[in-house]
């Protein structure tokens, strides 16, 4: 697929006609496009959204992509950060105008939503056993030969399995060997002599090319610094041990990728004194969750802490409900709950209460749980908050925050809708 062609897919996605399906937004606006929605520029509080409604920042966004450009392109890392946390094309394209290599992801229908799209280069931190995903990759590389594709692959017999799915592919699909964390950590092998094994049964097939290794370090158990940095030169070392052993023959560059949100400074300085080896170089790092960033959980966890003179992630992301019940002076319940807020990593935070347009801190307001419809609100004796107020909450883990809404709008500072955000999940 080409640029133009790539273009039209994200110009024909704004074409979606607003209806019941998209909560938060405005009935009134039933019947226009959502690009349509985005040009009337309405307010976020007086345009006629209902609650419970999910927002993006337009500034905090745009600080969040360049901060990561600026930040890889310092740092000499090639960047394709896990699409998986979005599933908004939107987004990705925005990510490779910002100069990511391509976009991580996760599962074949992720692949096919981003193909669909236009995504030229797709990592797939996964290994894929699945035949029919298999074939239909193997026509994708097959009918465009601008596409790119690697791989994991963590088994002798899953590099079996795939092998007997692709036999007659046009392409060998390109694989890395994955690097597991560590004994009871996810996937990936857990010895040196495993990944070899690995290797060595990618080298008797015709259907894939070894191009690499790979891992994700935030699974290290007990994962400090020293630990981190002490798994990151394992994998480094198996690169020089392959290449060495003349295992990436074949391939034109070899590729070592890690980083996730929590460790990319680790990734950048191990990486960094990665020897010269015989072909070129890829050091792919793959943070996702610096997109939207969040306010407790990556907030108190981002590298950007321990290094702070290279800049500082912003949480993007608002959830707005509306106080449907205050039955006591300690308590009030507003209309958000598991089906709108992410709460698998931690609780949402209560940042400020709207009212008559006045924003201000949400002093004395605590979330205590969570039913399917509803947040639950401590309140303490300065919590000045009425039914009706509009209240706004942080909110921890992105992956789970864009996963609950098919449309997000972003808004500038003052609550001006500028644009929507599509998922597909």
């Amino acid at each position: 697929m080409d640029a133009a062609t790539a273009a039209e897919r994200l110009t024909a996605l704004m074409a979606e006609r607003v209806d019941h399906r998209f909560k938060g937004l405005p009935p009134d606006a039933e019947g226009l496009t959502l690009a349509g929605l985005a040009a009337e520029r309405r307010n976020l509080f007086t345009g006629g959204f209902t609650t419970p409604l999910l927002a993006l920042s337009a500034e905090r966004l745009r600080h969040n992509l360049a901060l990561m450009e600026t930040y890889t392109t310092r740092h000499g890392l090639a960047f394709a950060p896990h699409g998986k946390t979005s599933m908004a094309p939107q987004l990705f394209h925005r990510q490779i105008e910002h100069g990511a290599w391509g976009i991580t992801l996760a599962l074949p229908h992720q692949v096919r939503v981003a193909r669909a799209f236009g995504v030229r280069r797709v990592f797939l931190a996964n290994e894929l056993v699945d035949a029919a995903a298999l074939r239909w990759i193997a026509a994708e590389l097959a009918d465009d030969p601008d596409f790119r594709l690697v791989c994991y692959v963590d088994s002798v017999r899953g590099v079996r399995l795939m092998d007997a799915a692709l036999r007659g592919a046009a392409r060998p699909v390109e694989v890395v060997v994955e690097l597991g964390a560590g004994e009871g950590a996810r996937t990936g092998v857990r010895t040196e002599a495993d990944a070899l094994a690995v290797a060595e049964a990618v080298a008797g097939t015709d259907t894939l090319r070894l191009v690499g290794v790979a891992g994700y370090e935030a699974q290290v158990p007990e994962a400090s610094p020293e630990r981190v940095r002490a798994w990151l030169h394992r994998l480094v070392g198996i690169a020089v041990e392959f290449d060495k052993a003349g295992r990436f023959a074949g391939a034109d560059e070899i590729v070592v990728s890690a980083g996730g949100s929590e460790w990319f400074d680790a990734v950048a300085d191990v990486f960094a004194g990665i020897p010269d080896l015989s072909l070129p170089v890829l050091k792919l790092l793959r943070s996702g969750a610096y997109v939207s960033h969040d306010d407790v959980h990556y907030r108190r966890l981002t590298p950007f802490n321990r290094v702070p003179e290279e800049g500082a992630l912003e949480p993007a992301f608002r959830l707005w409900a509306q106080v449907v019940s205050r039955p006591s002076a300690d308590q009030a319940f507003v209309n958000a709950g598991k089906r709108d807020a992410a709460h698998d990593l931690d609780l949402p935070v209560a940042q400020v209460v709207r009212r008559d347009g006045i924003e201000r801190p949400a002093a004395g307001i605590e979330v205590t749980a969570l039913s399917d419809q509803h947040l639950w609100l401590r309140t303490g004796p300065e919590a000045d908050v009425e039914v009706g107020d509009w209240v706004g909450f942080g909110l921890s883990h992105p992956c789970t925050s864009f996963d609950k809404w098919q449309v997000i709008p972003v808004a500038e500072a003052d609550g001006t809708v500028v644009d929507c955000i599509r998922t597909f999940f």
